[in-house]
């Protein structure tokens, strides 16, 4: 640790702007207000791009797609394909998976490097008001002092208080992402997003899966006819579901053999597994950063608190993304650099009232916009409820790909208050129902209108033209 007598020894470098993290709404407010002029230096302590192009979504989505594509083999009687057999190179996966991160990475340098924009690589903390100490990856420090700082640090993955987990030495999804020989038997520590995707892809590449979740059922807060709907291509899949478990403890090497035990119904069981995947959530990397000696306040979670412009408590000192505890998705930071850019202008841009789409990337997807049942239930709201399954769009019937629904709750105005796809593609048709919501259109816009055929967002006049059921407000 450096001594205050070092630290104040080095000359501070001023700039506009200093940001902490190079994560999706750091780096675009860095590229973007270099490009106006002004003098912008980025720390980043390891991932140039932030967790998104390195560890997360792209390479999580990368994996995903070499196992859709397994799936189409191991179905491929199914579409009048004879194949004598075939097997998985974990290695050649994780090396397809490399080499368009490599590619996002040189991309994000030349950002850089065109935009004006100084990337620091090193550990940055504060050591005062808008002041941060640079240990470099070089060696030696530097001093940053910023007009405006912004902090994008992020999150890690969580690891529970579960007697013996660490010690056995668990993958997160940063290492099972580089996995080069698919596991033998992958015990999956957390029913959420990516426990759910990475269960799915690791089965359809070879292993044998198992989830173990405290919840009852899987996507807890979803609607019970999603959560049950989204169990059921696991079950199929061979993926052995263990729900409404407490785990006691895990033993073990991780790569080699574990042993987890866990309480169902009072009762104790253990299952055995070659790896452990420690899907748990997510911790806000806000320690040893010097937030306090900032100024900046954080709540009892560690995020950093910041209010509707997303200021934090110490003045000319601002946090977007993940770190801030609200959704974390990459598209909701992409939207706090536009609330960045605008308020550091002098504009008073705010995150209330913001549409959150999400998607989930199992086969089939699951994506939702606006209310659930669940939520309309809980806040008194009555609505009518289109739904239709996904085989009453008939495109889906040509992709051989007919599970799942779809379904939209609409207002008594005729807008549309929320709207839920378990099924192919999902994403993208929700993508088309958050428009009309932009647009404050009501339904009977897209009911009435022309879509080609046959495409699967074609399917949304079949849902809107059919019988709702009234939910009346309880």
């Amino acid at each position: 640790m450096t001594s205050i007598e070092e630290v104040a020894a080095i000359v501070p470098e001023e700039f506009d702007l200093v940001v902490l993290g190079s994560g999706e709404g750091s780096k675009f407010l860095a590229w973007t207000l270099a490009r106006q002029g002004q003098r912008v230096a980025v720390v980043e302590h390891r991932w140039i791009g932030g967790s998104c192009p390195n560890i997360a979504c792209l390479p999580s989505k990368n994996l995903i797609h070499s196992a859709k594509v397994a799936s189409y083999f191991a179905r491929a009687e199914e579409f009048g394909i004879e194949i004598q057999g075939y097997g998985i190179n974990m290695a050649r996966v994780t090396d397809r998976k490399r080499s368009m991160v490599n590619a996002l990475v040189d991309i994000h340098m030349r950002n850089f490097e065109n935009s004006g924009a100084e990337l620091i690589l090193g550990h940055g903390r504060f050591v005062g008001p808008r002041t941060i100490q640079v240990d470099l990856q070089t060696g030696g420090k530097r001093l940053l002092r910023g007009a405006n700082v912004v902090i994008g640090t992020g999150t890690h993955a969580s690891l529970d208080m579960i007697p013996g987990l660490a010690a056995v030495n668990p993958l997160t999804h940063i290492e099972a992402l580089e996995l080069e020989q698919v596991p033998p038997h992958l015990l999956i520590l957390g029913g959420g997003y990516i426990g759910l995707e990475f269960a799915q892809a690791m089965r359809r590449l070879g292993s044998r899966v198992s989830v173990v979740d405290h919840n009852r059922t899987l996507l807890h807060r979803e609607d019970p006819d999603v959560t049950s709907a989204i169990e059921t291509p696991f079950r199929e899949e061979g993926i052995d579901l263990i729900l409404d478990a407490a785990v006691q403890s895990v033993t073990g090497t991780c790569g080699q053999a574990v042993k987890m035990t866990y309480l169902q119904d009072d009762i104790e069981h253990s299952v055995d597994g070659s790896h452990i995947l420690v899907a748990l959530g997510r911790t806000p990397n806000t320690r040893d950063i010097g937030l306090d000696l900032a100024g900046v306040d954080v709540n009892q979670r560690g995020y950093i608190e910041v209010d509707e412009h997303l200021r934090t408590s110490a003045d000319g000192v601002w946090a977007n993304g993940d770190v801030t505890g609200g959704p974390q998705f990459t598209h909701v930071a992409f939207d706090d650099f536009r609330i960045l850019r605008d308020n550091l202008a002098g504009g008073k841009r705010s995150t209330k009232g913001r549409q959150i789409p999400f998607s989930l990337f199992t086969d089939p997807e699951l994506a939702r916009i606006g209310l659930s049942e669940t939520e309309a239930k809980a806040r008194g709201i009555a609505y009518r409820l289109f739904k239709i399954p996904m085989a009453a769009d008939l495109r889906t019937r040509t992709l051989s790909e007919t599970r799942g629904f779809m379904k939209a709750l609409v207002g008594d105005d005729d807008r549309i208050l929320g709207f839920t796809v378990f099924g192919v593609s999902g994403g993208e048709i929700m993508s088309a129902v958050q428009m009309a919501m932009i647009g404050n259109l009501p339904y009977t816009a897209i009911r009435d209108a022309v879509l080609a055929h046959p495409t699967l967002v074609e399917g949304l006049v079949v849902l809107f033209s059919s019988t709702p059921e009234i939910k009346a407000a309880p």
